[in-house]
């Protein structure tokens, strides 16, 4: 026999009620903000066991904001793909960030390279979650972080530099027009042990800074410039509610790309 509505709506509603669940305090919301003067299409990709948010990725206009709700317990990364045109056959439909031609990246990870932000959420009630932002596979635009808590100690700032305009030759990412799009980190650029921190390398005893990831550290100090960064970048914060930021204010290249 099938419940009326009012008495099945009932049925759901009551165990809230009786054990006191509240739903929304089982999630954290991100708000993904776009200051770029372009568009750019934000993609989400959760790691392992971890479901898929906002259909892995959205189309976000200069200028707008677009509410992200993730279990409490969530752990993946968030990046903005910039220079996308889903219209056309052609894969990559993105100059940075593509996630095999796909508006929505459904669980797929970005192609490098590209500015990654990285959650694990520790599931409330007091608990630190920890995020940073990852430049360690290369760069494409800014992003900042800023939970709704009033603690500086909490904010991932963005860049001093655009690192597109100080990208090295060897590392640069061009598009169709020969512009530069991204810049790739000498681990992506050479797939050697030595950047990587791999093998022998492996150790933050034996893996250090490079003249590479120094010139991406001097352009973004709050971001993991190589994997052992040090001091460690990484934010160990409690917030139910983030601002993830691209293209925040102050950025090197607020004029560049105006047509992507």
């Amino acid at each position: 026999m099938q419940l009326p509505m009012s008495i099945a709506v009932f049925f759901v509603i009551l165990p809230s009620i009786l054990y006191g669940i509240n739903v929304e305090a089982h999630q954290v919301t991100f708000y993904i903000h776009n200051k770029c003067p372009f568009p750019i299409w934000p993609a989400t990709s959760p790691n392992s066991g971890q479901p898929v948010i906002a259909e892995g990725g959205f189309y976000l206009a200069s200028g707008q904001t677009q509410r992200v709700v993730a279990p409490w317990t969530w752990s993946g990364r968030i990046w903005a793909r910039t220079g996308c045109n889903f219209a056309s056959n052609w894969k990559p439909a993105c100059e940075t960030g593509d996630c095999d031609g796909r508006l929505a990246c459904n669980g797929l990870i970005g192609t490098p390279p590209v500015t990654l932000v990285e959650f694990s959420l520790q599931g409330g009630r007091g608990k630190p979650n920890f995020y940073d932002v990852s430049i360690v596979d290369g760069y494409n635009i800014p992003v900042s972080v800023t939970p709704k808590i009033t603690n500086p100690k909490c904010t991932i700032q963005g860049c001093l530099k655009d690192l597109k305009r100080c990208c090295l030759h060897e590392l640069e990412v061009l598009n169709a027009k020969g512009e530069v799009v991204a810049c790739k980190s000498a681990c992506l650029a050479f797939d050697n042990d030595k950047f990587c921190c791999r093998n022998e390398y492996g150790s933050p005893e034996k893996c250090k800074p490079s003249v590479y990831s120094k010139i991406f550290k001097d352009a973004c100090p709050s971001y993991f410039s190589y994997a052992f960064d040090t001091p460690s970048p990484l934010v160990s914060c409690g917030s139910s509610e983030y601002i993830i930021t691209f293209c925040p204010s102050g950025w090197g290249d607020a004029g560049e790309h105006k047509s992507q």
